[in-house]
């Protein structure tokens, strides 16, 4: 089974971009989808005890929980070390079914794909892309975002220009969802070309 790391900034669009690979037909591992059920239920106990204050009806309040670690080193690493062996295990149990279920092809949906060593793990990977301005209005659209917020995000992401450098695809979002439609099929088709090859 051929692993393919999707993968881009914040407000780049790569949600809607996995979602086109859905409907291709591609199962998509959705990690950010997992960290919501994750604060929702198995690590929210266990995230109240090391930042008191940020669950509210047993469930983590995300930006209660962003205004603690956002900027803040020591405060980002522990609440990792509760969040990602949930998250990789996640991430095995996934991969388990689809080899099951004999896909060809999975997508592991992954925002920081490079900074937590996971493109390591895929054979391939795909960053999603759009000019520094459109993400910028993108992102400081969205309900409670802000200037600092959306720096101190950045700041913890690898920058646009690195991932790309580092892509074997590139999605773009900026010229429409037809045009990024378009650029999912042809990664696929490519990809299915080759392992037909290996057949």
């Amino acid at each position: 089974m051929l692993l393919l790391g999707l993968t881009g900034s914040i407000g780049m669009g790569k949600s809607t971009t996995a979602d086109m690979f859905r409907a291709e037909g591609a199962p998509v591992y959705d990690s950010d989808r997992l960290v919501h059920d994750i604060y929702n239920g198995p690590a929210a106990l266990e995230i109240e005890r090391a930042f008191p204050g940020v669950t509210v009806g047993g469930a983590v309040d995300r930006n209660r929980l962003a205004s603690l670690v956002l900027g803040d080193t020591g405060a980002m690493k522990r609440l990792e070390a509760i969040v990602h062996p949930l998250v990789w295990d996640g991430r095995r149990r996934f991969l388990e079914e689809q080899a099951r279920r004999g896909a060809k092809i999975a997508v592991l949906d992954i925002p920081l794909l490079f900074e937590t060593g996971a493109d390591r793990d895929v054979d391939a990977i795909v960053v999603v892309t759009a000019p520094k301005s459109l993400q910028r209005a993108r992102v400081l659209a969205r309900a409670n975002m802000t200037e600092e917020k959306f720096e101190s995000i950045l700041a913890r992401q690898t920058p646009d220009e690195e991932k790309r450098q580092r892509a074997d695809f590139i999605v773009h979002t900026d010229a429409g969802l037809e045009a990024a439609r378009g650029e999912v099929r042809a990664i696929l088709k490519t990809l299915q070309a080759k392992e037909a090859e290996k057949t």
